[in-house]
């Protein structure tokens, strides 16, 4: 996708103009981003995700046992069935998962890296419903897909912002609204993290939400040290080889601490193994449990595509790719695989295209760490046939 080419998803502005002006900035509000847009999903298929064990969904009751109640999925069929005719939300996550016409929704978005994505959440919301005025430390796009939807967005907030005490909802306490909006099916509202927002449904009203990866600086070091810890040899400890008598036992003087500034950067500080743990946490998948394959050799593996069987993405798995000095690195649902630079294609097909079958993989067949690696996947559960 050229990035200057004007986007009717943007309202007329290009991918660079968009970055430049407002992600992460401000809000943005497009009028018909889908024009005539048909939700490839309704309320009742919706509420059926929500009965299954493996989809995450929650239910927020405004005036229910307890203001703004919250349950947590999967439901029973009579759950819906006792629900108060207003004032109530259901949300889905990871439709995109489960659905695969709303899994294509996300084509739209691939201006911007496809591991910052997370998922697509749906909402169903009765008339009035809502999850209360709150904020997210992520970018997201909040696309209406049936109904109309009230929006209104009010100031910056950050961890010390008041909110009303609840045990699961994390709803503001103060709501300073600055502008309102009405949105119908294909209008979208673009809102950068920790800005303040409350929507309200005017009736039944359906709500897609592609929300975006933002991992907190508490998960990159509490994750990247237990993951480097795994590479460092004990002997590798704070010393202090050109230390000085000391006037003060007791007293921790500030070039320990410039030693041990010394120890953290010298390991910190290897963009390697940065790149292959942030890699591995970038890709892990929300639902590591249906992300599993099956055993076959490189032999059945090229007949199945001789025979044309086609292999497709596992709709769960998280695939991306990096450079590494003369190397590639194949992130494939947080694990990683160092690749000769020679495969470099091959990874950019495996992650891009729909489906890949012998016309497109015909090539690489016959290279042996090509074709290891294809195996590799399938067997990891990252791709499949798509007949099963």
């Amino acid at each position: 996708m050229k990035s200057d080419t004007p986007l009717q998803l943007l309202g007329g502005l290009t991918a660079r103009e968009f970055l430049r002006d407002y992600w992460q900035k401000k809000p943005l509000l497009v009028r018909q981003a889908f024009t005539d847009f048909e939700s490839p999903i309704d309320a009742d298929e919706l509420a059926g995700l929500a009965l299954e064990e493996e989809v995450e969904s929650r239910l927020v009751i405004e005036h229910g046992e307890r203001p703004w109640e919250l349950r947590r999925g999967p439901f029973e069929e009579s759950t819906f069935s006792e629900l108060p005719e207003r004032e109530w939300t259901l949300l889905v996550q990871a439709v995109d998962q489960f659905v695969p016409e709303v899994a294509e929704l996300l084509e739209h978005f691939r201006f911007l890296p496809s591991w910052r994505i997370d998922d697509v959440m749906i909402s169903f919301a009765a008339p009035g419903g809502s999850v209360g005025p709150h904020f997210d430390n992520y970018d997201v796009f909040l696309l209406q897909g049936q109904g109309k939807r009230n929006w209104k967005v009010g100031q910056m907030c950050d961890s010390d912002s008041p909110l009303l005490e609840h045990a699961d909802l994390r709803i503001l306490a103060d709501f300073e609204q600055t502008d309102e909006w009405v949105l119908e099916p294909g209008d979208m509202l673009y809102l950068p993290p920790r800005l303040a927002h409350y929507g309200i449904a005017e009736d039944n009203c359906l709500t897609y939400s592609v929300g975006f990866r933002a991992p907190s600086a508490a998960e990159v070091l509490t994750h990247f040290t237990d993951f480097l810890s795994q590479f460092l040899p004990d002997e590798d400890r704070y010393s202090d080889a050109d230390a000085q008598p000391v006037a003060d036992p007791h007293q921790i003087q500030h070039d320990a601490l410039d030693r041990l500034k010394g120890l953290l950067a010298e390991h910190m500080s290897d963009e390697r193994l940065l790149l292959t743990w942030f890699g591995q946490f970038m890709t892990e998948p929300r639902y590591p449990e249906l992300v599993s394959g099956e055993e076959l050799s490189e032999e059945e593996l090229v007949d199945s595509l001789e025979q044309g069987a086609i292999l497709i993405r596992n709709p769960s798995a998280r695939l991306a790719w990096s450079e590494v000095d003369d190397n590639l690195l194949l992130f494939a649902s947080g694990q990683s695989r160092l690749l000769p630079g020679e495969l470099r294609e091959l990874l950019k097909l495996i992650c891009a295209a729909d489906a890949l079958h012998i016309e497109n993989l015909g090539q690489w067949l016959g290279e042996e760490q090509g074709l290891m690696l294809i195996c590799e996947l399938v067997k990891q559960g990252s791709l499949g046939f798509a007949n099963e």
